[in-house]
């Protein structure tokens, strides 16, 4: 078996997110689906750009986000996802390189531009997305390192990947990889509409392919068809031996091994934007998994650095979390 040299190998799409304050009536006047995640073209990305408000643009896209909180709490992550060699593209390598995570993905010398997504925030702190998946479609399994997979305590994937046949080869090539090398395989469902668009595929991987699914209630109740939380819970507690289930200010709720567990969720002053707050449960949850702590300790690092992310616009960190959790004793 390979020496493990990372925490976890994240596969994902590599953007970058333009984020803005707008209200209801601007997502309805341009036929925004509230909440969810939209995939749209060039005609379309150029004309939401011009319409949006001041924003601010960073590195993000789900997968990366989560191994940058990785890093922010000391640990080792590496990350493939496919950018264009242009200025998005070298923002994008600059800032995943500078967290100290290993980017081992071919830069693309032509075709289509690097993604973005633009992201209007509402008051009540949604994020609606709309992402141009540009050059981050464009994701093979020819860009995936054996190597890096198997030096990688686990493979963490995200389920908008599912949207492009070749991202979808590449998220199957390393599973398998993983699997053989004896690692842990997880998954994020991303987005009730992304589950609506792949339930049986997605039922299918949870119970076959997956040792460790993430979830938010939304999505799980979609991937179960039911309204009923309990319901769900039975199911994926049926058919997943390890789940993480965020749930807003309910907190999370995490299976594992037939055994359910609740964590709460951590206060925050003020709800700004919660783009990125799954994303970070799952950096503090895999973070503590590769260091052997338990299913709780786990939740308990993932809702710190959610509760973090929450508090400001933006899916990565501001803070070291790393620092954070040492004051709060975890």
């Amino acid at each position: 078996m390979s020496e493990i040299k990372f925490d976890v190998a994240g596969i994902g799409n590599a953007l970058v997110d333009v984020i803005a304050n707008a209200d209801d009536a601007f997502l309805a006047d341009n036929g925004i689906q509230k909440g969810g995640m939209t995939l749209i073209d060039t005609g379309r990305a150029d004309e939401l750009y011009a319409r949006m408000g001041e924003a601010i643009e960073m590195s993000g896209g789900s997968c990366a986000n989560t191994i940058a909180g990785l890093a922010s709490l000391g640990g080792r992550g590496a990350f493939f996802g496919k950018v264009r060699d242009d200025q998005l593209g070298h923002v994008f390598q600059h800032d995943i390189k500078t967290l100290g995570v290993a980017f081992p993905s071919p830069v693309a010398q032509d075709g289509a531009p690097t993604g973005r997504c633009l992201i209007l925030v509402t008051p009540d702190a949604q994020r609606s997305m709309n992402t141009y998946l540009g050059a981050a479609q464009n994701l093979t399994p020819a860009d995936i390192d054996a190597e890096v997979i198997r030096a990688s305590f686990a493979t963490y994937m995200e389920g908008y990947l599912w949207d492009q046949p070749g991202a979808k080869e590449a998220f199957l090539k390393a599973a398998k990889i993983a699997r053989e090398a004896g690692r842990i395989v997880s998954l994020t469902l991303s987005d009730s509409f992304c589950v609506a668009r792949y339930r049986d595929e997605f039922r299918k991987l949870a119970k076959d392919e997956v040792d460790l699914l993430f979830a938010n209630e939304a999505e799980l109740l979609s991937l179960y068809e039911t309204e009923s939380f309990d319901e769900a819970l039975a199911m994926v507690k049926r058919d997943c031996k390890f789940a993480a289930l965020t749930r807003s200010e309910k907190g999370a709720v995490i299976v594992a091994d037939g055994e359910v567990h609740k964590v709460s969720a951590d206060k925050v002053e003020k709800v700004v934007d919660t783009t990125g707050a799954g994303d970070l449960f799952a950096a503090g949850f895999l973070f503590g998994l590769a260091r052997g702590y338990t299913p709780v300790h786990c939740g308990k690092l993932g809702a710190m650095a959610a509760a973090e992310i929450i508090s400001h616009y933006g899916p990565r960190p501001l803070i070291s979390l790393s620092e954070l959790a040492k004051a709060r004793g975890l």
